[in-house]
């Protein structure tokens, strides 16, 4: 029987007994399990049903404890990890080999990063390992804001989650990497393109993948609800459908039932945007509609990460 609590020491005792546990994050819920424990990783595989070439990101709560884990860390990215950790950023780097393959799906790089959440820091803080935590759902689904999400669609599966509340950020961390003296993004998220170039100068942006990606979150179909998704042109109305829903920017469209629209924020505020996109269409997969319409939100921003994960959403695997 899955529980839902704030209390650090079950969590802490799940998670030494080799078990997975929901912990909440500033961006999304994660289903999180000992990430030098090769059984606990495979938990987690298992309970997302999640392919094994598909990386995890490890997360710890200070900077010194990811120096444990990697073997270099590129003056850029220590510049990054100084002015955003703990934050919604994510830095792939050359892995030390105390962390297993499974975890990194055998790439010579691993994904780390030091969540914004003061419970779950906290938890971090009580650990002598660190965790593995992709986002608590099963894969390619909608990733999870609230405990209640992880406890609907991953059920007995967690036996216990920790309840932080609503996510802050609601998308995933943003994932930079270093090939060559480059920065390169891997996954556009929570952090916007602009915070990081004012930083560390431009970046690339290569974040799609259809087979083994090189940092989490790359498949080119993922994020997406059980109901088919149409992503809209900016500017374009969706036809008038009586089965249809809407996500929407700031006004709902005419042509479709105003109770199966969700607008996403009335003020234009692209960070209320990104807080309430997972529940939105959350709650639009769960409403009595055949296909719901997706409008495209502007590109700057957060934006640009929103953009990304309806049009993953949008491709049908």
């Amino acid at each position: 029987m899955t529980q839902i609590g704030t209390d650090i020491h079950v969590a802490t005792q799940f998670l030494e007994a080799g078990n997975v546990v929901g912990i909440p994050t500033e961006t999304v819920y994660g289903l999180a399990g000992n990430a030098l424990n090769p059984d606990a990783v495979l938990t987690i595989f298992r309970v997302k049903n999640r392919p094994a070439f598909d990386p995890l990101i490890v997360h710890t709560d200070s900077l010194i404890k990811v120096e444990q884990f990697v073997t270099d860390i590129p003056e850029p990215a220590r510049l990054l990890a100084e002015t955003f950790w703990p934050g919604p950023l994510t830095l792939l780097l050359p892995r030390h080999d105390r962390i297993p393959d499974l975890v990194t799906s055998g790439l010579p790089t691993v994904a780390v990063r030091i969540p914004n959440h003061p419970l779950t820091l906290d938890l971090l803080r009580s650990l002598d390992f660190p965790l593995a935590a992709p986002s608590a759902n099963p894969f390619g689904y909608i990733s999870p804001t609230t405990a209640q999400h992880v406890a609907n669609q991953l059920g007995d599966q967690v036996p216990y989650i920790l309840d932080g509340g609503p996510a802050s950020v609601g998308l995933e961390s943003t994932i930079i990497g270093f090939e060559n003296n480059t920065a390169t993004v891997f996954r556009l998220g929570g952090m916007a393109l602009e915070q990081i170039e004012r930083v560390i100068g431009p970046v690339a942006v290569r974040t799609h993948s259809t087979s083994n990606p090189k940092a989490p979150g790359m498949l080119s179909s993922h994020y997406a609800p059980r109901k088919p998704l149409v992503l809209l042109q900016p500017g374009e109305t969706p036809p008038f459908h009586d089965k249809a829903g809407a996500l929407v920017f700031r006004e709902p469209f005419g042509g479709i039932q105003p109770d199966h629209q969700r607008v996403l924020s009335p003020t234009g505020d692209l960070n209320e945007a990104a807080k309430n996109l997972f529940a939105h269409l959350r709650t639009l997969d769960s409403l009595p509609v055949e296909m719901i319409y997706a409008e495209p939100l502007p590109n700057q921003g957060l934006g640009w990460a929103m953009n990304d994960r309806l049009r993953r959403a949008a491709v049908q695997p």
